[in-house]
């Protein structure tokens, strides 16, 4: 049996130490990051379950026109957000940006609770007039896309139905 020269051992231990560090913050990192991740989720993934419950997300879309409803008696601000396929109720407890209006596009962080009732912790609003947040632009433009292929199936059907019917 070769016995290891104790310089060559201790070389090999300190790297096998190293690295064995080293793989402990890695992972100790990639955790925290996990752990941090806010998800960004469209009115209609939320409606459609694929955002999770009591979880911390991002929410965006367009404020219902004529859903604000202001509690008169604390700062709780209850509204609707939409991508124009879907709603999703959100109740909020604090001071509302300045530029936060009906018709216009937010980003809430909270969490989506079992009522499919987003409780959102903090509310983000556009800064001027001609900027929308990306997430919320690529949301609205992914809804009008399924809507309108939903909308074309079901002409196609129609046109079918009624192409039937004339044969008949």
């Amino acid at each position: 049996m070769m016995l290891m020269h104790p310089k060559r051992r201790n070389k090999l231990l300190l790297i096998v130490g190293l690295l064995c560090g080293v793989g402990v913050i890695v992972g100790l990192v990639l955790y925290a990051l996990s752990q941090n991740i806010n998800l960004f989720f469209s009115p209609s993934d939320m409606a459609q379950g694929k955002a999770p419950a009591h979880q911390r997300i991002r929410a965006g879309g367009m404020v219902r026109e004529g859903s604000l409803v202001r509690a008169s008696d604390s700062l709780t601000v209850r509204f609707v957000i939409t991508d124009f396929v879907e709603d999703v109720k959100v109740n909020y407890t604090g001071i509302l940006p300045d530029l936060f209006r009906e018709g216009q596009g937010i980003v809430a962080q909270g969490k989506l609770n079992d009522e499919g009732v987003f409780l959102a912790d903090e509310v983000l609003a556009k800064h001027d007039e001609k900027y929308m947040p990306p997430e919320v632009t690529q949301a609205l433009n992914e809804a009008q896309a399924a809507s309108l292929v939903t909308g074309e199936l079901n002409a196609q059907e129609n046109d079918t139905t009624t192409t039937i019917k004339a044969y008949k």
